[in-house]
């Protein structure tokens, strides 16, 4: 009974982040197009960073420019599969981080949604000119940060034990 409380308690508190980040990643793109669109660079370090208007039809560095069907029907199933991990997963201590990162990867793939949904686009506008990255955005940045922390868990947090209580969590069974 404690169990289920207490992770329908971190389930809420998931859900409340995750609007947050959503609002958060949305908030600076209405910003992006009030002040970026059809206007110049603003340079925040010059020769390093600046804020440029792009709306972006493909995926992280601009992959599948075009293809909105591909992300339509993907993005959903992405979601649906995110939020049972985050479901079934343990609740300890031990998996927070994993909570944590799913909430992000979540967040940041519901961000880049609306934009796709709403204008067929995503808005990019963070610029790192040092090195000519491509042009992105706050939900990107949640999504490259949780991928990455989550190689890092998985590769050296987790051991093979905790990788297969994960696993088992999330068979399904007929008690769901």
């Amino acid at each position: 009974m404690f169990y289920k409380y207490k992770k329908s308690v971190s389930l809420l508190y998931s859900l409340i982040l995750t609007v947050l980040l959503i609002a958060l990643d949305q908030f600076t793109k209405v910003l992006a197009v009030r002040h970026l669109m059809n206007k110049a660079d603003i340079i925040l370090i010059p020769n390093v960073l600046q804020l440029h208007y792009l709306e972006n039809t493909g995926a992280a560095f601009s992959i599948l420019e075009g293809k909105q069907i591909v992300f339509a029907i993907i993005t959903p199933i992405l979601l649906v599969a995110l939020c049972y991990i985050l479901v079934k997963i343990p609740q300890t201590k031990k998996y927070q981080a994993l909570d944590y990162i799913i909430v992000f990867l979540v967040a940041g793939a519901i961000g880049n949604y609306i934009d796709r949904i709403m204008n067929n686009y995503v808005v990019d506008f963070i610029y790192f000119s040092l090195i000519n990255f491509p042009v992105f955005n706050v939900a990107d940045c949640y999504v490259t940060v949780s991928v990455i922390l989550l190689l890092i868990l998985i590769m050296w947090y987790y051991t093979d034990e905790d990788l297969d209580d994960i696993k088992k969590g999330l068979k399904i069974t007929k008690n769901g």
